[in-house]
């Protein structure tokens, strides 16, 4: 039964998912897909960090850097020419057992690469080992400098990203190819696969939440909550919270690499504001608005706040609205906007105000 319960959310999510895409063909409003289909890779990564967040009561602001991670390698493997290095060692290997693909550049120029698939396994691969390295330390700390230690990580990334030759610096990397998924199924940016793509998204979009929610509801998840309601005496019942920690930060770290990666793909190129510090802070802002511990929360949250802002309707303002979003919640809602009793804070507000005109009374 309460299996049962815990996925009735999930084919709920299905039949939206699906519910959506038939009316906007038949309203003729596929347009919509493309921001809906970009929403969906970024929300996996507001979901990873909810459980970073919400169960592992950790802070990330770097998260925006394990983003980029992924999305820059995919990038950078599929379209920097090996050719002129196919004899040598590494790369001969590389090509002998098909990992590599020969295409031909918009110019016409013969291009040997890293075929998407293998590239995406190194991307997240190389972002889940930098995030066990970088983990180990900064998980040590706890508040705001730990929230100091992963901003200066995010920082560090999106420097990398800024001043290197090899990810395009500041114009970043362009003319990625699609990734090839199955036969006739290819994540990219044309116009034929809008719709394959916005279920391919979707669909990562489920299987990570089915994912997370056996997590959480597991022995794992168990652990986790008891490391965020209280560390020492989780500690001294025998629960390993160090390695709890670095694991539930390894595991968020390689959503947002994987979602980058698609991304990246998806838009046929990347650019260093994706790894910028307010991409990381749109992120906790998103989570902080859904619920720390509310992974459907967050989800919803990701999707209509991700939608809104690449339809452009923050305009010029963008980065200031998610700013002003997570101040407002912090201040008013910290448990989420979803926790939000109307009635209980109308009645708060009446007390307040009767107890106020009392004092005045009285004086």
């Amino acid at each position: 039964m309460n299996l049962l319960k815990r996925y009735i959310p999930v084919l709920f999510l299905l039949t939206v998912v699906v519910t959506i895409q038939l009316v906007t063909h038949f309203t003729e409003t596929t347009y919509y897909l493309t921001q809906l289909t970009m929403s969906a890779y970024y929300s996996v990564v507001v979901i990873g960090l909810c459980v970073l967040m919400g169960y592992g009561g950790q802070i990330s602001l770097g998260h925006a850097g394990f983003f980029a991670i992924g999305g820059y390698l995919a990038g950078a493997l599929t379209t920097h020419n090996l050719l002129s290095l196919q004899e040598h060692g590494l790369v001969s290997l590389l090509n002998k057992i098909g990992l590599l693909v020969g295409s031909t550049s918009l110019y016409g120029d013969a291009l040997l690469t890293v075929q998407p698939l293998a590239a995406c396994i190194i991307a997240v691969l190389t972002a889940g080992v930098i995030a066990l390295a970088v983990g180990g330390p900064i998980l040590k700390l706890k508040g705001h400098y730990l929230a100091m230690a992963t901003l200066g990580f995010g920082i560090i990334i999106f420097r990398i990203a800024l001043a290197s030759a090899y990810f395009g610096e500041a114009d970043g990397i362009s003319e990625v190819p699609g990734f090839k998924l199955l036969p006739g199924i290819e994540v990219s940016g044309s116009f034929g696969a809008r719709v394959s793509n916005y279920y391919i998204a979707w669909g990562m979009v489920i299987v990570a939440v089915i994912l997370l929610l056996n997590l959480i509801h597991s022995r794992v998840g168990r652990a986790l909550r008891s490391i965020h309601g209280a560390e020492e005496a989780a500690n001294a019942m025998g629960v390993n919270t160090a390695r709890y920690k670095l694991y539930i930060f390894v595991l968020s770290a390689v959503f947002a690499a994987l979602a980058g990666v698609f991304v990246t793909h998806y838009n046929g190129g990347i650019g260093p504001s994706e790894a910028g510090v307010m991409k990381s802070v749109r992120y906790v802002a998103i989570v902080a608005v859904g619920g720390m511990a509310n992974i459907w929360g967050a989800l919803l949250m990701g999707i209509v706040l991700n939608f809104l802002s690449l339809r452009g309707v923050f305009g010029s303002y963008d980065d200031a609205v998610f700013g002003a979003i997570l101040v407002i919640i912090m201040l008013f809602a910290p448990e989420g906007i979803l926790k939000i009793n109307p009635w209980q804070k109308i009645k708060s507000l009446f007390a307040l105000f009767m107890a106020q005109n009392k004092e005045e009374s009285t004086e």
